[in-house]
């Protein structure tokens, strides 16, 4: 009988440095673990275009294989990874332009009037349509400190490693989102 070895209980920081040693398995227990984050990270960064973001997946795969030496095992492995995704969308916003169409602050959007016979789950639909698109209006910086910090839970010190800043500014973009959204989606009642 074959039994196949289980990269299951190593650390990534391991498994990264199996892939660079050329052990093609451990890369597919990286992509079992990270491939939904990022698919659903370059969903929210990339104005929900979901063939898009399934290119930068697939592109960032490639990345890690073919230039796998870059990786540092001194750094965080979910720290190095997600600072090649957010120079990835960095570059597409470059190329395209992107933040500057899609996603520019409107001063006319209109905060929808909900009457409070919605039910729970609508609620909840609403309100993340809501959220998504008061997202979609931040820029580039903000909505990727926003998404890293409360979609991934990665620490303050960590967003910072990513987004190469100091981490008073990510604090600060951090503050400032959560205040413009506090007031965007008032109509929620977060404070009640």
């Amino acid at each position: 009988m074959f039994f196949r070895k289980s990269y299951q209980s190593h650390a990534d920081e391991a498994l990264m440095a199996l892939i660079q040693a050329g052990n093609e398995r451990a890369f597919e227990e990286l992509y079992r673990r990270y491939s939904k984050r990022l698919l659903y990270y370059f969903y929210k960064m990339l104005g929900r275009d979901e063939a898009k973001a399934q290119d930068f997946l697939q592109d960032l795969c490639v990345r890690i294989v073919e230039k796998a030496h870059l990786y540092k095992p001194e750094h965080r492995f979910e720290t190095w990874l997600f600072s090649v995704a957010h120079n990835q969308c960095k570059n597409e916003y470059r190329r395209t332009a992107l933040h500057n169409n899609l996603f520019e602050e409107t001063e006319t959007s209109q905060i929808p009037d909900f009457s409070a016979d919605f039910t729970e789950n609508h609620d909840t639909t609403v309100f993340r349509q809501l959220l998504d698109e008061e997202l979609d209006n931040m820029d580039a910086e903000q909505r990727t400190a926003f998404v890293l910090r409360y979609q991934e839970n990665l620490s303050i010190e960590q967003i910072a490693q990513v987004l190469n800043c100091p981490e008073g500014t990510v604090k600060s973009r951090l503050f400032y989102v959560k205040k413009r959204l506090a007031v965007k989606l008032r109509v929620f009642k977060p404070y009640e």
